[in-house]
């Protein structure tokens, strides 16, 4: 009985993602009179897809067909490794069909896969975290099916391979420190930070981390004394760090070649702004502040409602009810995890979660620095990378709470059964609030 249930919610939990996922991807416009609908930067993003698509190469940040009206800079300076799998996925279609429309689902479609592999390792992650199954459930719920997660699985970004790649580092990771880095978890650890390392710059605090946790788990104690396992070590850490070298190189090395050394592209994308003549009117140009920007404005409202739900070009709300559940979750859980402590955690335990909040933080450290001294965007999606800790904190805090452990099992799988429930709901009305958007917009195609 028990094993059915869990299959029944194995099911719904991947068929409510692959549902919601497909209805975006279909009903999103690409070019738009009126942006309020378009997906964020894909204007923009897609054109590298459909350069790879037209040309079978990759294309630097200087080419023409990469510009759009408005637009001073292109996607061609960043990592390129999801726009590949997107543009060689058109490639393919394209040998069947010219239809721009066919194309363009079809590079969404990339994502939508990143989104089902990322979704599968979560439950991976799940089951080695949580011992109570639904807590398990919970947890996956919150990681994929929270509506600004989902979202980004359903349109052309760097954001989706992203947060695979994180899922893949941290499960290769938990892995590692059961089965003292085996191959097949080393082989999960390089496959994360490869991935991670070429598609999204604001998740690589977790390859630092990753370097960092992997190291410390050669400390062992014996015999009183705490001793580093060398030789394991460095057989396995060369393993992982060739392997990755060896996959990543040619991204790095490109650039260094194409811009004067700038192996990351960063700087020649900012100097290509600036030749273009491009003065962006920013806080820090303003001598503002940065305490002005994060507490004279509405920056942290703003990247609260975001990170929860916010489609569109970050202009399409959903029924306050939404942000309400989710925040009032979020509070019980974090209050739940810090008032109630862990007992007897060990230097590792406390070293593991602080790498954690690193990994939650990093990513709004540099959404700050950008919003300030580039261009000011209170948006959610540039956090998102730090999810999967966040959300063990929230389920861990309220599988800690005293209301929760003092429970009857039946009490606890009815307080499960609604949080599923209101997780799915909120995910559908957070579509359903996008839908008069979407299906009015005149989608106009080049």
């Amino acid at each position: 009985m028990e094993e059915k249930r869990q299959r029944n919610i194995a099911g719904f939990y991947l068929i409510l993602y692959i549902v919601a996922a497909v209805v975006l991807v279909l009903n999103q416009p690409l070019y738009n009179r009126t942006l309020h609908s378009n997906p964020p930067d894909e204007v923009v993003r897609y054109k590298v897809p459909l350069y790879i698509c037209n040309h079978g190469t990759l294309p630097t940040g200087f080419e023409e067909e990469l510009t759009f009206v408005d637009v001073d800079y292109t996607y061609g300076f960043y990592t390129l490794l999801p726009h590949i799998a997107q543009g060689y996925a058109m490639r393919f279609v394209k040998l069947f069909t010219d239809s721009e429309l066919a194309l363009l689902y079809t590079a969404r479609f990339v994502n939508v896969c990143f989104g089902l592999m990322m979704a599968y390792i979560v439950v991976l992650i799940g089951k080695r975290l949580f011992a109570d199954r639904r807590m398990q459930w919970l947890f996956c719920f919150l990681v994929m099916l929270l509506p600004q997660s989902l979202f980004l699985h359903t349109y052309v970004n760097s954001d989706s391979l992203c947060l695979l790649s994180t899922a893949l580092m941290l499960y290769g990771l938990i892995r590692g420190y059961g089965d003292d880095f085996s191959v097949k978890s080393c082989l999960i650890l390089a496959l994360g930070v490869i991935l991670c390392a070429l598609s999204y710059y604001n998740a690589y605090g977790f390859i630092v981390s990753s370097i960092l946790l992997f190291t410390a788990h050669f400390f062992q104690q014996k015999d009183g004394k705490c001793r580093f396992a060398w030789a394991s070590f460095w057989k396995k850490g060369l393993f992982i760090a060739l392997l990755v070298l060896l996959c990543i190189s040619w991204q790095f090395v490109r650039n260094f070649l194409l811009y004067d050394g700038d192996f990351l592209g960063i700087s020649t994308k900012e100097a290509f702004m600036k030749a273009g003549g491009t003065i962006r009117d920013t806080y820090y140009s303003r001598g503002e502040s940065l305490f002005a920007m994060l507490f004279g404005t509405s920056f942290f409202p703003k990247l609260a409602v975001s990170v929860i739900s916010n489609y569109g070009s970050v202009s399409i709300y959903t029924w306050p009810v939404v942000y309400v559940f989710y925040l009032l979750l979020f509070t019980v859980g974090i209050i739940g995890r810090i008032l109630v402590r862990d007992k007897g955690s060990g230097p590792k335990a406390l070293f593991v979660h602080a790498n954690m909040i690193f990994c939650m933080l990093m990513p709004l450290l540099l959404l700050v620095r950008y919003a300030y001294t580039i261009d000011y965007q209170a948006q959610g999606r540039y956090i998102l990378p730090g999810i999967i800790p966040f959300m063990y904190y929230v389920c861990s805090g309220i599988e800690r709470l005293p209301v929760w452990r003092r429970s009857t099992e039946k009490r606890k799988d009815i307080a499960a059964a609604i949080l599923l429930a209101g997780i799915a709901a909120a995910l559908l009305l957070s579509i359903v609030s996008a839908m008069p958007y979407y299906l009015q917009s005149d989608v106009l195609w080049e």
